[in-house]
């Protein structure tokens, strides 16, 4: 019987053992890796960002599976976990080692080095998070958003009936909205105004999202009013305090505008208020989470040793790899990328020294992607932001350790990568574990397929990179051509680790996050020793203030609509009022993310294939922002109304 006729499969930790690792799944799962990788090291590149795969990936593979008439819904979840360590690998590699080129320290893109460190990278990120899993899904209260949204597009997908239809058209409108914006460039994606204001800048914003929207309509009130407190209190406090002590002359060097002032002001000083926040909130984490990582670890143990002495009391839903493997597979992993260090700083006990920082930053920041990618999702985590803590961390042990100038910046970017590519892979590995919870699949299959697919799209990064650099160039480089890939995050490492050297490096701005964090962390105890339903989690606010404050916009609107749909649900008497899983609103937020993402890998072809990031675009692009904002309220009304409407007949 084909698996459009079969009778409904409960899904869920309680459901049946489903086929999961098959043939057809590893063949998809490692092709899609391989292809969104290269399209997303392009796009990241070229835009700063790359596109989260896993729901993108699980509506490929159900449509695969669905023309080939076979496919269980652990096959899809297969797949998806495997293809989207390809994105997530990608994002990791292109952040950082063309950092490499920029400093000089590479001429080209040696396939063995990018190999391994990518590779190994993604490997470490993988093994840190099996003892977080439980810690953060099982046992922790994160929404997990993509997770949530790739979980839902999994069972309607495998379902089919009226909630597929509910997906398709939202994912259809998110993709037309993502199309006329990014593609035909009929409105602009961003709203933004600046104006100087006696001697300083005031700047605001929006970005014009419906995946932003959506992902705070997930998350909920709470986390998406933090973000939306550290963005403006960074772009309306600390920005215009700053600008009014200097001006673009003597800070920037020449004359600018309004709106490039204060984002001169944010790239280059005060979003690293951001980052002393994640260095103070990502120990803070750590601290809090120590009992949980320690009991994970030893109920993993316990739950290996019990499944030996009892198989048949070994619960399938709760499987992890074994820890005597990821032990195992930890030092495999640690041996090699000494030796690589060892070969660029040709001293024992600094490439020694690199290892040790890099186990104990990679496990360190990891495990707060892994957080943060319970908070906002993996496609808004900024992992570059705990690659500039890690690059910042390993250029202060190196100048320590006696390293100069000349080849201590390479060394900091070398340790970052590693740190960045298992940053990268760690909250993509915890999205897709959310997703298997969900659905009923096995987790240590997931976590096999996670490091195929890492392995996977690590062997093809190398010559994408290499092509990259060839055809366009990269900004700020000697061989860059007429239009240059920006590569935004690399030249910020490459700046970071260069300005450690030459003391250029804005610590002042370091600290004051530092002390931030160490307020909302106070406060938080506060609100935790009076049982207050708001809370204040540190890295929630760390986040708003590295992120530009556009993007703290709509998630705070989808804030905003979560809790009037909430509010509904309560006045009718349903019971759940304040549980966010379920319902067509979930469904259309999920199709919103999914059809942006869908149509922003999508573009990538015709980009790179005529190579003009306006190939798409209407002449002129002479409608402003105006259209993609009233889009955008409609789709914003649309979701609140029919989450309402839905909740309602719940009730």
């Amino acid at each position: 019987m084909s698996a459009d006729h079969q009778p409904p499969v409960p899904v869920g930790p309680a459901g049946p053992s489903l086929p999961e690792i098959t043939i057809k799944a590893v063949l998809l799962g490692v092709v899609l890796s391989v292809v969104l990788a290269a399209a997303n090291a392009y796009l990241g590149l070229f835009a700063g960002m790359t596109v989260s795969a896993s729901i993108p990936a699980a509506v490929v593979s159900l449509g695969i599976f669905r023309l080939l008439r076979r496919g269980s819904i652990l096959e899809n979840n297969i797949v998806q976990t495997a293809a989207s360590a390809g994105e997530s690998l990608a994002a990791g590699v292109i952040f950082t080692l063309p950092a490499l080129v920029l400093l000089g320290f590479w001429k080209d893109f040696s396939y063995l080095w990018v190999t391994l460190i990518a590779g190994l990278g993604g490997l470490l990120g993988v093994l840190f998070t099996i003892p977080l899993r439980r810690a953060l899904i099982v046992e922790g209260k994160l929404k997990f958003p993509e997770g949530l949204a790739t979980a839902e597009v999994l069972k309607v997908g495998q379902k089919g009936g009226s909630g597929i239809v509910h997906l398709a058209t939202a994912t259809l409108v998110g993709g037309l909205f993502k199309l006329g914006g990014s593609g035909f460039r009929l409105w602009k994606g961003v709203e933004e105004g600046a104006r100087m204001v006696g001697p300083t800048v005031v700047y605001f914003g929006s970005n014009l999202s419906p995946a932003l929207l959506s992902v705070g309509y997930i998350v909920g009130l709470n986390i998406a009013v933090l973000i939306f407190i550290g963005g403006v209190a960074n772009w309306l406090i600390a920005i215009p305090i700053f600008a009014a002590t200097t001006t673009p002359q003597a800070a920037a060097g020449k004359e600018l505008a309004a709106t490039d002032w204060a984002w001169w002001i944010w790239s280059n000083k005060t979003r690293y208020i951001g980052v002393g926040g994640m260095m103070v909130g990502g120990l803070w984490s750590i601290l809090q989470m120590r009992g949980a990582i320690l009991s994970g670890i030893t109920s993993g143990l316990r739950a290996y040793r019990r499944a030996r002495e009892d198989p048949a009391a070994d619960l399938r839903t709760e499987r992890d790899v074994p820890m005597k493997w990821v032990l195992v597979l930890a030092v495999a992993a640690v041996v090699p990328l000494f030796l690589v260090y060892l070969r660029f700083v040709r001293q024992v006990h600094v490439a020694g020294s690199m290892a040790v920082m890099m186990l104990a930053t990679g496990f360190l920041f990891s495990a707060v992607a892994a957080y943060m990618a319970g908070v906002v999702g993996s496609s808004n985590n900024p992992i570059s932001g705990v690659t500039i803590a890690t690059v910042s961390v390993a250029c202060a042990l190196l100048w320590l350790l006696g390293a100069g100038e000349a080849d201590g910046p390479a060394a900091a970017i070398i340790i970052g990568a590693v740190v960045c590519c298992a940053a990268a892979i760690a909250g993509d590995n915890m999205q897709d574990l959310k997703a298997g919870r969900l659905v009923g699949a096995t987790p240590w299959k997931q976590q096999v397929m996670q490091i195929v697919g890492t392995v996977s799209a690590a062997l093809v990064l190398a010559p994408v990179l290499s092509l990259l650099l060839r055809a366009y160039g990269f900004e700020g480089h000697s061989t860059a051509k007429a239009a240059p890939l920006p590569a935004p995050q690399a030249n910020l490492m490459a700046s970071v680790a260069r300005s450690f050297f030459t003391g250029n490096l804005p610590w002042l701005f370091v600290a004051i996050g530092a002390c931030v964090a160490a307020g909302v962390i106070a406060l938080d105890r506060v609100l935790q020793v009076r049982r207050s339903g708001f809370r204040t989690p540190v890295l929630a606010v760390a986040i708003g203030f590295y992120l530009p404050v556009e993007m703290s916009v709509p998630i705070f609107a989808g804030g905003l609509i979560h809790h009037m749909v909430a509010r509904w649900r309560r006045r009718s008497g349903a019971a759940d009022a304040d549980q966010q899983a379920g319902g067509r609103g979930l469904l259309i937020a999920s199709g919103l993310i999914t059809g942006e993402a869908l149509v922003g890998i999508a573009l990538a072809a015709p980009i790179v294939m005529w190579q003009d990031a306006e190939i798409l675009a209407v002449s002129g692009g002479p409608y402003g922002a105006w259209p993609g904002a009233l889009l955008l309220t409609c789709i914003a009304a649309w979701l609140a109304i029919v989450g309402a409407r839905a909740k309602r007949r719940e009730a």
